[in-house]
């Protein structure tokens, strides 16, 4: 039997065993601990190394990374080749908005607030900045902003990659340049040579024989060809420097469709193309410009024969349909949908390569096919189709299979 004296002498040794033990664990538990956070900080290390080695490694792009004020903590050697300074130079000293061009900043509302705010709004944002060098010189970047987050996720500031396009975009003004002095150079002295044509095949006092006619015939459609070609160089440029505009007026699409029909039929008559109009008997009135709208249906039927061998067929199928919110086109009406015109130019022709379809619609692109084909043309007419649909509002999609045809669908807003 224990007694109170008994337990009183007992309490000190077992307290004390139990603080041991008590001790022992959070010793063990601390050293578990104390592993976890080596390990830890190994990976975060590792991590940080391979950020790092990623970053360093790329040379033809610069890597700017800033904190939420627009200091600097991020320099790269891409930053370093384009900008002139070494990273010892920059971070933590210098700002991101040093190396812009203080009015171009200005003229976008003033300070860092200019460069990041469509990347607060959007969570990204491209375009080009004017950037300037060490040594004064000007630089053309197409600039990506991006927010940066810390380990917590909390905004910690911004990423800003910049690739170098001056020279690129020096060239693309050249060009345009070239095409736009090009084209009226070729106007002036085209257009003169069709009207002597005309006041020489239309003298009625001095008749012309049979022979000559179809000589000057054939000058006349050279002339008219090459005018037309003048005429598509100097939209393609107009487009380019924004002075493109339309005439907005009530226009019945399925009208344009059968006028684009009527134009190409004696081409694909002679090309052994056999066409297919179906369009609503009422028509199907869209707001637009008649003239653009005629000139995209005329390049969309155009280029569908022009692509199709001897024995095939284009379709030319004008629908009313759809819009969903979610931008499925549906062919009858639904609750929120908005209402829109699709006309879709199919062709049995020799079809596009997948690899090559982003590329259809840039200037003077032409896919393989109709290079071995040896199919005529210099690569504007899609180009110009799309930038008349994109001003319409509307969208031009493309299907197409090498060997099996293609499908043009283009659509516009009732």
């Amino acid at each position: 039997m224990t007694t109170t004296d008994d337990v009183r002498t007992a309490t000190p040794e077992v307290e004390l065993e139990r603080l041991r033990a008590e001790n022992a664990a959070l010793l063990a538990q601390m050293q578990h601990r104390d592993g976890e956070l080596e390990v830890a900080t190994r990976m975060l290390q590792a991590r940080a190394q391979t950020m790092t080695s990623v970053i360093d490694a790329v040379t033809e792009q610069s890597i700017i990374g800033t904190d939420v004020d627009g200091v600097i903590r991020v320099w790269n050697p891409g930053a370093e080749k384009l900008l002139g300074l070494p990273r010892a130079d920059v971070v933590r000293r210098r700002s991101i908005t040093d190396f812009h061009l203080p009015e171009e900043l200005e003229a976008a509302g003033g300070g860092l607030a200019a460069l990041v705010r469509a990347a607060q709004e959007h969570g990204s944002d491209v375009r080009d900045w004017t950037y300037l060098a060490a040594g004064g010189e000007e630089l053309t970047v197409s600039v990506a902003v991006t927010p940066r987050t810390d380990d917590t996720g909390a905004h910690a500031g911004w990423n800003f990659v910049g690739t170098d396009m001056t020279e690129v975009r020096a060239t693309e003004r050249m060009k345009d340049q070239f095409v736009s002095l090009i084209s009226h150079e070729l106007r002036t002295p085209l257009s003169s040579i069709l009207g002597y044509l005309e006041l020489v095949l239309d003298d009625p006092d001095q008749p012309l024989t049979d022979e000559q006619r179809q000589y000057l015939g054939t000058v006349e459609r050279n002339a008219q060809r090459l005018l037309r070609l003048v005429g598509d160089l100097l939209f393609t440029a107009q487009v380019d420097a924004g002075r493109f505009s339309l005439q907005p007026e009530d226009v019945d699409l399925a009208a344009v469709v059968r006028a684009a029909e009527e134009t190409a039929r004696v081409t694909a008559a002679t090309a052994g193309v056999e066409l297919v109009v179906d369009v609503p008997d009422g028509g199907l009135p869209v707001r637009g410009d008649a003239v653009r709208l005629g000139q995209a249906s005329d390049n969309l039927v155009a280029n569908a024969v022009k692509f199709t061998p001897r024995g095939g067929r284009v379709t030319l199928t004008l629908r009313a349909a759809w819009r969903t919110a979610d931008g499925t086109v549906v062919p009858e009406e639904q609750p929120d949908a908005v209402p829109v015109a699709r006309l879709a130019v199919t062709d049995t022709g020799i079809g596009i390569p997948a690899g090559e379809q982003a590329q259809l619609f840039a200037r003077f692109f032409r896919a393989s096919t109709a290079r071995r084909n040896a199919v005529p043309g210099v690569g504007l007419g899609l180009a110009i189709t799309k930038a008349i649909t994109t001003a319409h509002g509307g969208t031009l999609e493309l299907d197409s299979a090498e060997g099996r045809g293609t499908t043009f669908t283009l659509t516009l807003p009732r």
